[in-house]
């Protein structure tokens, strides 16, 4: 296992479990302070094509973006929560990047507010 990107999975209840990597050259603190916090849990709520849920963490913008890709996780300063970018679409307000989804992104499609996710180093 790599120092710099740290395996997980996130099981979304009653859907299916995605993979996904964590990549501390992203945002290293943010990274950081989310990897002691794990395993973390949220019921998710949607915003065009991301699924975010709030997460205990607070943290500030950390070479923080206004755009992200398909498959970026994320940080979202403004509301202290995770965030999976599944779809073609940008965040709210900057977020600090991450890491990526790796495997099973179009379950991510299904989510409906309210859905219990877990995030787990794999």
């Amino acid at each position: 296992m790599s120092v710099s990107r740290i395996p997980i999975k996130l099981v979304i209840d009653g859907i299916g479990t995605a993979e996904g990597e964590l990549i501390r050259l992203k945002s290293p603190r943010t990274t950081d302070a989310i990897l002691k916090a794990l395993p973390i849990e949220g019921m998710s709520a949607l915003w065009q094509d991301e699924v975010y849920f709030d997460i205990p963490i607070k943290m500030g913008n950390e070479k923080s973006s206004p755009t992200v890709e398909k498959g970026d996780l994320a940080f979202w300063p403004m509301g202290s929560a995770f965030c999976i970018f599944w779809g073609e679409t940008q965040p709210y307000s900057p977020v600090n990047l991450i890491g990526k989804i790796t495997k099973n992104l179009e379950l991510f499609e299904k989510v409906t507010s309210g859905t219990k996710i877990i995030v787990e180093k794999k």
